[in-house]
Formats: C-alpha cells, sequence, structure tokens
C-alpha cells in the first residue's frame, strides 16, 4: 500500500517558491489546491494502468505456455481474461479525475477530491494482489504445474471482476455518494 500512498502530500511539498506565492493569493489557492489534488490521482491511476498492463503481458505468456501444452479447452478462458484486462485497464488509464463543468448541477468538492485520491491508493492493494496471482501461476507454469489450470484462471477473472466492480463505484465516490 505503500507504493504511491501519499502522491498528494508529495505534490505540495515539491512546489517551487513561486508557485508557494502564486498559491498563497486569495482565489488562487484552491484552484492549485484542487489542481494538485487531479494531478496527483492521474499518476496513481496511471501507475495502476501500467502495472495492469504488465499483468496483461504476463497473461500472454501464461497464454502463450497453455497453447504449447495443448490445452486448448481452457484458451477461451485466458482470451476472457484478457479481454477482462483490457476493458479495466481502459477505465482506469481514461477515468475522470474530478472535473465538473462551470454549468454542471455537482460540483466537485475538495473533500470528494481526497476521497477520491484515497480510493485510487486503496486500489493499488488490489491491482498488487491480483498481479501477484497472476505471477504466480505464470512461475507454475514454468515449473511445469498444470493443475486446476482452469480453476486457477476462473479465480483470477472472478478477482478481476470485483476490482471492476470496486472500480466503477469510483463516480459516486468523486460526487460524494458515499459507498
Amino acid at each position: 500500500m505503500s507504493e504511491n500512498k501519499d502522491m498528494y502530500a508529495q505534490a505540495k511539498s515539491q512546489m517551487r517558491l513561486s508557485e508557494r506565492i502564486v498559491a498563497a493569493l486569495p482565489g488562487f489557492r484552491g484552484y492549485k489546491e484542487k489542481e494538485l489534488r487531479r494531478e496527483s490521482d492521474k499518476l496513481v491511476r496511471t501507475h495502476l494502468a501500467l502495472k495492469l498492463s504488465r499483468g496483461k503481458n504476463n497473461v500472454r505468456t501464461i497464454a502463450q505456455k497453455i497453447a504449447d501444452k495443448r490445452y486448448l479447452d481452457v484458451l477461451t478462458d485466458i482470451d476472457r481474461l484478457t479481454a477482462k484486462m483490457d476493458r479495466i485497464t481502459e477505465k482506469v488509464n481514461h477515468a475522470s479525475y474530478g472535473y465538473a463543468g462551470f454549468f454542471d448541477i455537482v460540483k466537485i468538492q475538495e473533500e470528494n477530491l481526497d476521497r477520491m485520491i484515497a480510493y485510487d491508493n486503496q486500489l493499488i492493494d488490489s491491482v498488487n494482489t491480483l498481479t501477484d496471482q497472476i505471477d504466480t501461476l505464470k512461475a507454475q507454469l514454468i515449473d511445469g504445474d498444470y493443475t486446476n489450470l482452469k480453476d486457477k484462471i476462473q479465480t483470477v477473472t472472478d478477482k478481476f471482476e470485483l476490482l471492476e466492480d470496486v472500480f466503477d463505484k469510483r463516480q459516486e465516490v468523486i460526487k460524494g455518494v458515499h459507498v
């Protein structure tokens, strides 16, 4: 959980002197802090998308190992997993990061942005767990262990479905609806 935990605090502490002076101006400070929160969240989501992409590369290696051993009945499950990973990676990569239009009814408040950052930070643990499971499965296949392969792939796929459900609730967090 410690990889990108407080990206907002890091970004705020790394502001240059000129940015700090301008940020102290009335009216601009709130704007600058919102921008820092949004940029911090974008960095966290970019990190998540990269981890998911690396996991997807490992799933491709797994698929190749399975194809080499001619376990053709499992390749459909691997294809489903890969498609799910693609969809989730794109959702994470292109998700909203707390902007509301000038005339939008629902305005994004700072505390909601903070909740959004915390929510995305919690997703790091879920993604790490999933990529660790994929790494373990890959290592087992490299070692020649193909036992319960269909069940193992289904377990990873089910966990990706849960991750997608959790990520889909993110929009509610941004708008201040508690999940």
